[in-house]
């Protein structure tokens, strides 16, 4: 993926240069786009009401594949929504509420 800045307004004396740097607008979508999707935010819920718990019993509570458990817990990990914790062979998910607050944060400075 190329990063570039795209210059909108030449800079003054008065104000600066605004730029925008494209490749932090498509990592703030793929962030968001995590978010917008009714069964990670299901699998967010029963998380966070379960405190930590671990795919199986994601995918039996949801009665989901387990395959497709894991597909959406590896977005919303990759996202940072969920942390994860080993014991042994297993692996506790747990949500993130810090990264949710400053997701919270961040749309609502967005949205003015």
């Amino acid at each position: 993926m190329n990063s570039y800045t795209l210059t909108i307004i030449p800079g003054t004396a008065t104000e600066p240069e605004l730029r925008i740097d494209t490749l932090d607008i498509k990592k703030s979508a793929i962030i968001l786009r995590a978010v917008n999707h009714k069964l990670r935010q299901v699998m967010l819920r029963f998380i966070g009401e379960k405190g930590q718990v671990t795919v199986t019993e994601i995918f039996e509570h949801l009665l989901l594949e387990q395959a497709v458990a894991s597909q959406q817990l590896a977005i919303l990990r990759k996202t940072g929504f969920v942390k994860t914790k080993r014991e042994g062979k297993f692996i506790y998910y747990s949500v993130n509420r810090q990264r949710l607050l400053d997701l919270n944060k961040f749309v609502s400075d967005l949205l003015g």
